[in-house]
């Protein structure tokens, strides 16, 4: 197979940057461009981080395949560039161009981005003004392309809503086939015609169709003038894993990548209810793939691609129901081939532990676990489910399995957070080393403490968060209380916690408005860039900026909303109810657990809890909508 080269100009760039394999292209199972014919859409993909990140992202190669298999739509792509490889292209003033084709990313038909973190929203002004694009959409014209954005930040979509011409909010194996044959349909329709006819599809949300309105102490409603039926865009998703597209191939990287594996996505959506993690709540329902599928697939991707590691994905793997045998099999059909099959997310129970065992080989490295808080109490607060004996049983048997390496994840700064709660941090360190000790082994216990970070459409998105004051002040506080303990380079015990700057940047776009769009402009002028790597995240950048613009952070993060004002996002139904939402609120409130509707080996499940999700089969069985 022949693949089009880099022009002569991009060609000796690569000699002068740093990993050039992140613009080399040319990797196994890439296709190329479809030829020209009338109604082919054109879309260049693109990820606003850098190439080995966005190659780990499984959703982004699903995307990459489906457009090329389908018969009016065809894909190109383009990771953001590292700081060097944008200078050069600024010295040299070359254009931003797709991987496949070095195709300028002005001369698709869409292009797509990816948003998957906050904090990689400069990245998008970057490659949109390398890639020729006016940045903002209403200055765009007609030979320009159309802008659209999909992936959880879809969800808080509007401190973006001026870069972008339309989202598309949910699963894009439902979507995007939509969006193809409509842009196909509309070839050579003008650009307010077509924007108009997407936003007639479920799912799809045109920032441009839509007004904005800021109350007084804070509230955003946004109407669609005339056209009110078109309000909440709801989330759309795919009813069945097995019936929805899943690439025969994938495209293995050219150079190392984050998670160097074939990803295969055993069920979507979670309903163990956990009230900080907006992942739980809008991937709701759960959809399984089935056993046969899971393990076909994998064996196939296998042989397919040369990979020596598969990764069983999704948020909870061992909630999987045929997760025994889906493993027991995989084993033996890919242990011959010295393949490996890794869990990367695991409950903390002793299930998940044994079963992580039985596909990985103890010692060679750490396991990581999350308990998210260092109290019983905080751990009921936030509806987490792991109690103190869940804890000491799923280290034991860690540490007896051969584990010596325990990484353990906590947030600070939750709702109703004490001194005890951080205290509790630490005591959760020394039970852990205490425990490795009582199975004679010599463990190294790593704390990794990350700032809590209320998120749109989960039960906290009303919470205040910390400033970055206080975030820094607890982070050195926990620092300071191990210290004292286990000072010293061979300390058994060690704690990490997340830059206080970062995790409040982040706060403030998650719960942000139109309002920052300005703000992120300016930034980006500035010279912010890549604001989620601590190399050249820039804390005094982003301050002036807010200052500059009359914007106070600080409005979007410390203070707690009541439960009725309207927020930025509500236009945006991500399938969990409001009610739902406020009342795991003041149940959090009460200390109160919230029992899974979807416990392992229940046929009849526990009570639903009336989430308000369409289409859910826990409600279905039990005769409730």
């Amino acid at each position: 197979m022949e693949y089009p080269e880099y022009n002569d100009e991009m060609w000796p760039l690569l000699s002068d940057v740093k990993r050039p394999s992140r613009y080399a292209g040319c990797e196994f199972g890439a296709r190329p461009p479809k030829e020209g014919k009338n109604g082919l859409v054109r879309f260049c993909l693109a990820f606003p981080d850098v190439y080995e990140i966005g190659m780990s992202f499984l959703g982004f190669q699903i995307l990459y395949f489906l457009l090329k298999d389908h018969p009016l739509g065809d894909a190109e792509r383009v990771y953001c560039p590292w700081t060097d490889m944008e200078a050069l292209l600024r010295e040299k003033g070359l254009p931003l161009t797709s991987i496949e084709s070095t195709r300028p990313m002005s001369a698709f038909d869409v292009v797509g981005f990816t948003l998957q973190y906050e904090l990689s929203y400069t990245n998008i002004l970057t490659m949109l003004d390398l890639g020729g694009i006016p940045l903002l959409s209403e200055d765009r014209g007609e030979r320009d392309p159309l802008v659209c954005a999909g992936g959880v930040g879809a969800l808080t979509p509007e401190p973006l809503a001026p870069f972008i011409d339309f989202f598309c909010v949910g699963d894009g194996e439902e979507l995007l086939p939509e969006v193809v044959n409509t842009l196909s349909r509309m070839k050579g329709y003008p650009r307010g015609d077509r924007l108009e006819a997407l936003s007639r599809i479920e799912g799809v949300y045109v920032p441009s169709l839509g007004e904005v309105h800021y109350e007084e102490g804070g509230g955003v409603r946004m109407t669609f003038p005339g056209r009110e039926k078109a309000l909440p865009v709801r989330r759309r998703a795919v009813a069945s894993l097995d019936d929805a597209y899943f690439p025969s191939m994938l495209l293995v990287p050219s150079g190392g990548i984050v998670h160097d594996r074939i990803p295969v996505e055993l069920f979507r959506g979670c309903t163990r209810g956990c009230r900080f993690c907006q992942a739980g709540m809008v991937t709701r329902p759960v959809r399984e793939r089935s056993a046969s599928s899971v393990v076909e697939k994998t064996v196939d991707l296998v042989q397919k691609t040369g990979w020596e590691e598969v990764g069983l994905l999704s948020l909870s793997s061992c909630d999987y129901t045929d997760i025994r045998p889906v493993i027991r099999e995989l084993t033996e059909r890919l242990s011959p081939l010295n393949v490996t099959v890794s869990l990367p997310s695991l409950r903390m129970d002793t299930f998940s532990v044994n079963l992580a065992a039985q596909v990985q080989s103890a010692g060679r490295g750490g396991v990581t676990f999350a308990p998210e808080a260092g109290t019983q109490r905080l751990r009921d607060v936030i509806n987490k489910g792991v109690t103190d004996s869940d804890f000491d049983a799923c280290l034991t048997a860690a540490f007896q399995a051969g584990w010596d390496r325990i990484k353990l994840y906590f947030m600070m700064g939750l709702p109703t957070e004490t001194t005890e709660d951080l205290d509790g941090i630490v005591q959760m360190g020394e039970r852990a080393l205490a425990l490795g000790k009582s199975c004679k082994k010599r463990a190294k216990i790593t704390l990794s403490v990350a700032g809590f970070v209320p998120k749109p459409h989960t039960p906290f998105q009303w919470e205040p968060q910390l400033s970055v004051e206080e975030l820094r002040e607890r982070g050195r506080y926990l620092k300071s209380a191990v210290g004292r303990l286990y000072g010293g380079k061979n300390s058994p015990i060690t704690l990490k916690y997340h830059e206080p700057e970062q995790t409040f940047l982040e706060g403030v776009f998650a719960r942000g408005d139109r309002r920052l769009a300005p703000v992120l402009l300016a930034a980006w002028r500035k010279g912010a860039r890549f604001d989620g790597w601590t190399e050249t995240f820039s804390w005094p950048l982003w301050r002036e900026t807010f200052s500059e613009q009359g914007v106070d952070p600080a409005f979007y993060t410390s203070r707690e909303r009541p439960l009725d004002e309207p927020l930025p996002w509500d236009h945006i139904d991500a399938g969990v109810s409001r009610e739902f939402l406020a009342r795991e609120s003041r149940l959090a409130r009460q200390g109160i657990l919230s029992p899974d509707c979807r416990p392992l080996g229940s046929d009849e499940g526990s009570p639903c809890r009336f989430c308000g999700i369409i289409d859910c089969p826990v409600a279905e069985r039990k005769g409730r909508s």
